[in-house]
């Protein structure tokens, strides 16, 4: 027999291509499994079926988190937190794949563009565990750029040039020293409230001292989410806020409805 054969048809390169096939298999299997973790089972609505596939969902995990909470998956609450919220729709038509047509608010029903993810209802957190994303009248030590138009005091004007309010305040990102949001302070029937402008959303005209929005109209800058505290913002907050701008460029006109051909 030649140098590394254990019998005249098994060798030691032989083996050890056996046992890569066996390792490499089970490592698909392992990271199959681990990626349901979340966003499982699956759910089917024509007929209503539920299944998980091949392999199963992995047993409940808990893993450590950055300041010391923990989290467990999969699980119950786990998946209510992660889950996409639920829509306010009905599907138009009783096949697999309908579209779903809003049943209220098209703007706030989370549906299409306007679809956020059921996030944790806490704000993001700096390596030292502060709040991130803060107004400057909190993050006192950040300011505009000399070179830069400053929007504080600016209007805020809609897709149809309407006036939806005015800008008070600037949202910063502590971490990558960043504008995040602008807040608008906004006249409503029951009086004045300020919401937060996703600075992706706007476009500031610095010489005609305005700041252009051309998701939403003036009249809907009064019914953007609110938050629950007027100096900080949840992770929550934030799906919520930027699903309703982007619900704006579908629904917010009739016009945005429909195809074009």
């Amino acid at each position: 027999m030649s140098t590394g054969a254990i019998t005249q048809y098994i060798d030691v390169a032989q083996l050890a291509l056996y046992g890569f096939w066996i390792f490499f298999a089970g490592l698909i299997y392992y990271l199959r499994s681990e990626d349901k973790r979340e966003g499982y089972p699956l759910e089917t609505d024509f007929p209503r079926r539920v299944g998980q596939g091949f392999p199963p969902i992995p047993k409940p995990k808990t893993f450590l988190l950055q300041h010391g909470e923990t989290r467990v998956v999969p699980s119950p609450a786990a998946k209510q937190s992660l889950s996409g919220a639920e829509p306010a729709a009905q599907p138009i038509g009783g096949w697999p794949g309908a579209p779903l047509q809003p049943t209220g608010n098209p703007m706030l029903d989370c549906v299409g563009p306007g679809s956020y993810a059921n996030r944790a209802d806490v704000p993001d957190v700096t390596v030292d565990g502060f709040p991130k994303i803060v107004p400057m009248r909190v993050a006192t030590d950040f300011v505009v750029e000399s070179r830069d138009p400053d929007p504080r005091g600016m209007e805020v004007i809609g897709a149809d040039g309407g006036v939806g309010g005015v800008v008070r305040d600037i949202w910063v990102d502590r971490s990558e020293t960043i504008i995040r949001y602008l807040e608008v302070e906004v006249l409503t029937p029951t009086g004045l409230r300020r919401v937060l402008l996703p600075m992706n959303f706007s476009r500031i005209n610095g010489r005609r001292r305005q700041v252009q929005v051309k998701s939403i109209l003036a009249e809907h800058f009064a019914s953007v989410p609110a938050l629950r505290n007027p100096d900080q913002v949840t992770f929550l907050e934030e799906e919520r806020i930027v699903a309703y701008y982007g619900s704006g460029h579908l629904y917010a006109k009739p016009s945005r409805l429909g195809p074009w051909l």
